[in-house]
């Protein structure tokens, strides 16, 4: 591994236009109009991969795009390096090769959050019935999928309960240019604003008061 980068350093890079990093690495999202221009993009990452050691994309073919997050994990780091710029500059390369072109309105990542008034005594409880792990540098904090399929779960620690409040709620994570839009379509579906941390967060309400955080890269390093 090369050394970590922030968030905002990785965007400087005038070469990772077509990425965006959410909650779990940088994504982009390529739109190959069939399965089978999907399937030839993702023999070319392979290819182009085969010499990441244990640096390697996660990739996912569906029939009409091809996501693609790159995301630094070690034993005491998770997040991006310079690593992570190089390789996402040689995909987008070989998209562009192929005449396909991302669609960064496409990304966002989805987080789980559980408040607790002690983390430690319901994490092993979540990691068991989900077959989840604990996150390497964050292990008192958050669980993450080992196939990196389903949303992360982080627990969030209460300084006292909450009655009459929900316990759970989701964290979405868009693009930042994305942020306000999608705020606004909530709130037009009937939502609330419940609190405005803009331009990095802002927990909006259903009619029924369950929470969601809409959530960017902004602001954060």
């Amino acid at each position: 591994m090369t050394g970590p980068i922030t968030m905002r350093a990785f965007h400087a890079d005038d070469r990772t236009g077509d990425w965006r990093v959410v909650g779990d690495g940088a994504t982009a999202v390529f739109r190959t109009g069939s399965f089978a221009a999907g399937a030839r993009l993702v023999e070319a990452i392979a290819a182009a991969a085969a010499d990441a050691g244990a640096h390697h994309p996660d990739v996912d073919l569906r029939h009409d795009t091809v996501t693609v997050r790159l995301l630094t994990a070690t034993d005491d780091y998770m997040g991006m390096t310079t690593d992570d710029v190089e390789l996402a500059a040689r995909i987008s390369d070989l998209a562009r090769a192929q005449g396909l072109a991302a669609d960064p309105t496409l990304v966002q990542t989805v987080q789980v959050t559980i408040d607790a008034l002690v983390s430690a005594d319901v994490m092993p409880f979540w990691a068991a019935v989900l077959g989840y792990e604990r996150r390497a540098d964050s292990p008192d904090e958050d669980l993450i999928d080992p196939r990196w399929r389903g949303p992360s779960i982080w627990f969030q620690d209460m300084d006292a309960p909450r009655p009459q409040r929900n316990r759970f709620h989701i964290d979405v994570w868009v693009p930042p240019e994305l942020a306000e839009q999608r705020v606004a379509a909530a709130l037009a579906a009937g939502g609330t604003l419940v609190r405005d941390a803009s331009p990095t967060w802002w927990t909006l309400a259903d009619a029924e008061g369950n929470e969601v955080d809409v959530t960017c890269a902004t602001g954060r390093d």
